[in-house]
């Protein structure tokens, strides 16, 4: 079976927590759980999926279920980086207008958003693609707690 049936994030990674980010945190791993594509070369799941970051890589710790064999995929960030920040801009924007009341703004900075959220899926299934093969909306749910791990692990990205 090629799917994700557990999936937790590092504690040591995530810190504080907004409201929104928790609400993003949640959303993603619950959709994630409920419907994902994710199959590790030569390791066959369903898979338990442990997700942290360590220096500048994110770390996918995939427990394979059916064999017992556990795989640690390094991934550097360095493709992911400027789009994570990207992200993170536009994400406090839309919060904030939000906030505020800014309805008008709301659709145009949602727009932007999610294309900046499809490019960093894309980028990120392409740099899994030697060792875990995932569908766009896996991908998308993917980058959406990497993006989460990333802002709690530091608050300037670069």
């Amino acid at each position: 079976m090629s799917r994700i049936v557990e999936l937790k994030l590092d504690n040591e990674t995530i810190g504080t927590r907004s409201a929104e980010i928790e609400v993003e945190r949640h959303r993603a791993i619950s959709d994630l759980l409920e419907q994902n594509s994710f199959a590790v070369k030569d390791c066959e799941g369903p898979y338990k999926l442990h997700l942290s970051l360590q220096g500048e890589r994110l770390v996918m710790d995939v427990n394979c279920t059916a064999s017992g064999r556990r795989e640690e995929i390094p991934l550097p960030l360095n493709y992911l980086k400027p789009l994570i920040r990207d992200y993170t801009m536009i994400c406090d924007s839309f919060y904030k207008a939000a906030k505020e009341g800014e309805m008008h703004r709301l659709e145009a900075i949602d727009m932007g958003r999610r294309g900046i959220h499809n490019e960093g899926a894309e980028t990120l299934a392409e740099t899994l693609e030697n060792k875990v093969i995932v569908d766009k909306l896996t991908a998308r749910r993917l980058f959406t707690l990497l993006y989460v791990l990333h802002i709690r692990s530091t608050t300037n990205i670069t």
